[in-house]
């Protein structure tokens, strides 16, 4: 059976008004993913990696072209997605259960059914027995999993990374990298990873988008044949090197 596409770039561009004069930051993007797929987006900095998760959140229009989730175009904000920042921004004077329902609160979701999917999340996923101690408490790779599981007790259809990870330092990024990739295989989430991480990117998705410099564009669009393989093996396989280089090539980076 075919996949579904769940979500659409068709012709998307954005320009905005800067102090001096007109930004052109997003130029005819066209792509779409399939339910259930994982994407990484690369590019250089400036590029509008980040911008592309603002306009699939709803947070911002796009100056021309349509942006659809499960067929229906994207005016504004929506239950249909679940973004996470650097910053894990868990409350330090809520508990992690308390944590993991704020936006079950906030989106007026926190009905019984809900709270014990989010507490069946925190079984599943280690933190169960932490459900009462509060962020301060937890190492960063154990804060960063309470931060996703926080964004999935709302049931998004599509995950938003943006550089996760980069607030860890490395040994912690490598283990979160292969929990993170674990819960949403489980989940069968769809999810977008933004990064400046090349590795990162080739490590986490099944397939690579990569915009040029700005305006961003999609100058190459991929699947990496790694089939299930966690992070961290994909980092031994022979073909992480090839893809590596096919995407510093790409981005005009010499070593």
């Amino acid at each position: 059976m075919k996949e579904k596409e769940i979500l659409q770039f068709a012709d998307i561009s954005l320009t905005y008004q800067a102090d001096n004069g007109e930004v052109e930051a997003l130029k005819n993007i066209n792509f779409s993913i399939k339910e259930g797929e994982l994407v990484s987006i690369v590019g250089p900095s400036g590029c509008g990696k980040t911008t592309l998760l603002s306009l699939i959140a709803g947070l911002e229009p796009p100056t021309s072209g349509k942006i659809l989730i499960s067929a229906e175009e994207v005016r504004g904000v929506s239950g249909k997605t679940g973004y996470m920042l650097q910053k894990d921004s868990l409350l330090d004077w809520r508990t992690i259960r308390g944590n993991v329902l704020l936006g079950l609160e906030i989106r007026g979701l926190k009905t019984a059914e809900n709270i014990a999917y989010a507490e069946q999340l925190l079984k599943c996923y280690g933190l169960l027995d932490f459900r009462d101690k509060h962020p301060s408490q937890l190492s960063g790779g154990m804060r960063q999993r309470a931060a996703l599981i926080r964004t999935l007790a709302v049931k998004p259809d599509i995950l938003l990374l943006d550089e996760a990870f980069s607030a860890l330092d490395y040994q912690t990024r490598l283990v979160v990298a292969d929990d993170v990739y674990s819960i949403l295989r489980n989940e069968k989430k769809t999810a977008i990873v933004v990064t400046h991480d090349i590795a990162e990117g080739i490590s986490m998705a099944d397939r690579i988008v990569i915009l040029s410099k700005r305006p961003g564009r999609v100058s190459m669009d991929f699947p990496l044949e790694f089939g299930d393989a966690p992070p961290l093996k994909r980092r031994d396989n022979p073909s992480f090197r090839d893809y590596f280089n096919i995407i510093r090539k790409e981005l005009g980076i010499n070593v």
